[in-house]
């Protein structure tokens, strides 16, 4: 018997890998925090947690996009994937240090920052990821990739105009360093990703690809504090 995944592979692979990326981006829109931040009205502990949480994955995003490129030249699979992967690690290296940037223009240290406990979903997020590019599909690592990168397409830069137009959080003009960057960069990302991952016909790697995405879907939403509460990150 076919998975749903397996089925949903083939020519029109590329379209339900959208599919699952719109579905991240309702997703997040659906938790309370995702919609306090698409209005601008996020308070300044929301915003915290949601930095915190964001710098405990987006740390390790080039040393797991790496692996998995390295991984696929091992196993002489996919150079042209292998090369995206690399690329793509050494793009996305130093992007924790816009979020420290942020978090301290909120008044949080460096010291806080690695202090703050991480949530569940940032420890599913790095630990299916680092899994998948180590000893899984390594291409399964592009699903989540691509799925994140749609996001901050749809929503980072407008996430950083709106939180600066309410101006609920004190400092937020330079705190935004974080959004206004991925929004800016990643639509260019997605159009790039899409034609590289266009030829690929491999069953295996579609399914892996999809099913990563739609991990990211059920996962990175509870980056954010759950039902919105008012809480800092708690200190380790």
């Amino acid at each position: 018997m076919q998975t749903q995944t397996e089925q949903q592979t083939g020519t029109d692979w590329l379209a339900v890998l959208d599919e699952e990326s719109r579905g991240l981006v309702a997703a997040v829109d659906a938790q309370p925090d995702g919609r306090r931040i698409l209005e601008g009205t996020l308070d300044r502990d929301g915003y915290i947690h949601y930095l915190v949480q964001t710098y405990h994955y987006a740390r390790w995003s080039t040393p797991i996009l790496a692996e998995a490129g390295h991984r696929l030249n091992r196993l002489g699979r996919h150079p042209e994937l292998a090369a995206l992967l690399i690329q793509k690690g050494e793009e996305e290296r130093g992007h924790d240090r816009w979020l420290l940037s942020d978090l301290k223009n909120l008044g949080w240290s460096e010291a806080q920052v690695e202090a703050a406990e991480r949530s569940p979903a940032v420890d599913a997020y790095t630990g299916w990821n680092f899994f998948t590019s180590r000893s899984g599909v390594p291409t399964a690592v592009l699903g989540t990739a691509y799925a994140l990168e749609y996001l901050s397409q749809t929503r980072a830069g407008v996430w950083a105009e709106r939180l600066k137009a309410v101006a609920a959080i004190p400092n937020i003009h330079k705190s935004v360093t974080f959004l206004r960057s991925h929004g800016a960069l990643d639509g260019d990302h997605v159009a790039e990703m899409k034609r590289i991952l266009g030829p690929l016909t491999d069953p295996e790697d579609q399914e892996a690809i999809l099913f990563s995405a739609r991990v990211a879907r059920a996962v990175y939403p509870r980056i954010f504090r759950e039902g919105g509460a008012s809480s800092h990150p708690l200190a380790r």
